[in-house]
């Protein structure tokens, strides 16, 4: 596994505390892997130090054991949180030799995929996200794969972000400067929030 995340994969990240809290529970994670990279964005539960141990802990583990099955590596997320407030995530899994993207989520951060080339006409999809909380009740995932495209992006949000963000997705921007305009637009002022952006640069799928 290489220990340096893939030129790509172009990040972009905005997110804010809580008013008043030193520290946020959103937390997004970029872990190289054999074949890509995992993006996680991560949602301790409700906001300041509890919420952000949760998440540093969730993280943390997602780094170590990034290339394991989804399943397997929730329940580790599982298991270690326990003890924690519990969290809730969205994961990406970039495979750059396949050149696609397989994703799921547990509770509510929100996530679109923006399709390289249809400006604001995009069609916004979403992961297969099911209820729960890491730490308290998991489910059975389920994955969802998505064939990657030069210029293809994936947009997450957390409930600090109201979730009609979609409609300031646009193709063609780049992953920071469209991540600060999903916070800045549509950032609530009354949780943490966090906007992490993941734009694909490389070759076209496999015909």
């Amino acid at each position: 596994m290489s220990d340096t995340w893939p030129l790509v994969l172009e990040r972009g990240v905005a997110g804010q505390a809580h008013e008043g809290e030193g520290r946020s529970g959103d937390l997004g994670v970029f872990a190289p892997t054999q074949r890509g990279g995992l993006v996680a964005v991560i949602d301790g539960l409700g906001h300041g130090d509890a919420a952000a141990d949760a998440a540093e802990l969730a993280a943390a583990i997602l780094h170590e054991f990034a290339d394991w099955p989804p399943q397997r590596l929730l329940e580790r997320c599982h298991e270690e949180l326990r003890s924690t407030r519990g969290a809730v995530m969205t994961l990406a899994w970039f495979d750059l030799e396949a050149r696609t993207m397989a994703w799921t989520g547990v509770g509510n951060v929100e996530a679109r995929f923006v399709r390289a080339g249809t400006g604001t006409d995009a069609r916004h999809d979403s992961p297969v996200v099911l209820g729960g909380v890491v730490g308290y009740n998991l489910p059975q995932v389920r994955m969802g794969t998505v064939e990657l495209e030069p210029g293809d992006a994936v947009a997450f949000a957390t409930d600090g972000v109201a979730a009609d963000y979609s409609v300031s997705l646009e193709s063609g921007i780049p992953a920071q400067k469209l991540a600060e305009r999903v916070l800045e637009k549509h950032g609530k002022g009354t949780d943490d929030a966090l906007a992490v952006v993941v734009r694909y640069l490389g070759p076209p799928a496999r015909g």
